[in-house]
């Protein structure tokens, strides 16, 4: 389903069904051979769809793993309740993974940007948002429009590099009321806002507002979805009788905010309001079999809903967005 691949090379396969022979001659000979030298960091990963005639791509920036869930996630359920969910899912209940995923859309007419990543500063764990780009055949200056979904810094972080524009041809496109709400802060008043001061602001006179309905271009449409931020905005994908939504951070952990909408998650500025959107938004999913790309997923990201008892199951893609 993805451009990421195993390939196996006849000189692999030659390797593979002579190892026993050659350990044997290595052996006999007493020749002893130098260690094979490291190779260093793979290519960013970059996972590649399609809906209708737009090439999607979702870029990895990074994953970092992090310990004691439950400061982050379900919040509002005793510790035991956490730990069943978990258990029952197979995943342990004192450490999870997270994932931070941009998405790059070829429209044929333009190449659009969803989010920017971590940037620079979190790197080399993550800010590799840049790699993957170019991993997936593009350049930085190849991209015409950067979207972003709402102004956490691991969505802006990537907007600059080394104190210029990161991508020095693109126009931006934000929420209106999302771009409202920080940019009235003072720009000291916290993390978001001394982040957009540098970010977000220098490049403010490149950028299209929008409200719920509005459209970036032909086939994407913004999609409000308040709560996790006052302005948090969601972009629906249609081509060719196909549809997909990018979901940003409707739903930070397939398991304990996805499958289980009403526990509040820590990064949810409105935590009600974002458990009535996830409910809403997820329930339409399911309903209509609309796939998503969710910014925290695990990698490649993509995915569908299915209704689960009170809740949701998070069914990852395999090929159908490549038939």
């Amino acid at each position: 389903m993805s451009e990421i691949q195993v390939r196996l090379t006849r000189r692999a396969a030659l390797l593979g069904a002579g190892a026993t022979a050659l350990g044997a001659g290595v052996a006999s000979s007493g020749t002893v051979h130098a260690a094979a030298e490291k190779q260093g960091a793979m290519a960013a990963p970059v996972a590649r769809y399609h809906i209708g005639s737009f090439e999607v791509n979702t870029l990895l920036d990074g994953a970092v793993t992090v310990g004691e869930p439950q400061k982050t996630f379900g919040m509002n359920v005793d510790a035991s309740t956490f730990s069943q969910a978990s258990s029952d899912n197979f995943i342990p209940d004192d450490s999870f993974k997270a994932f931070f995923t941009p998405t790059l859309v070829n429209t044929g007419q333009e190449l659009i940007l969803f989010d920017t990543g971590v940037g620079e500063g979190g790197r080399p764990a993550r800010g590799n948002m840049r790699a993957a780009l170019m991993s997936a055949g593009y350049t930085p200056e190849q991209v015409d429009v950067v979207v972003i979904t709402h102004m956490h810094p691991d969505h802006i972080g990537g907007l600059m590099e080394a104190g210029a524009p990161a991508f020095p041809n693109a126009r931006y496109v934000t929420g209106q009321k999302e771009f409202d709400f920080w940019s009235a802060m003072d720009p000291e008043a916290n993390g978001v806002t001394k982040l957009m001061a540098k970010n977000v602001k220098p490049l403010a006179e490149k950028m299209t507002f929008l409200g719920d309905g509005g459209s970036v271009a032909s086939g994407i449409t913004a999609v409000a979805a308040h709560g996790h931020t006052p302005g948090h905005t969601l972009y629906m994908l249609e081509d060719g009788g196909q549809q997909l939504l990018l979901a940003a951070d409707l739903a930070n952990h397939y398991v304990w905010s996805l499958a289980h909408p009403t526990w509040e998650v820590r990064f949810d500025m409105d935590k009600e309001a974002a458990a009535a959107t996830r409910q809403s938004v997820l329930s339409m999913l399911a309903s209509d079999k609309v796939p998503f790309v969710g910014y925290h997923m695990p990698f490649p990201s993509v995915g569908y809903v299915s209704t689960e008892g009170s809740g949701f199951r998070y069914v990852p893609a395999s090929y159908q967005l490549n038939l």
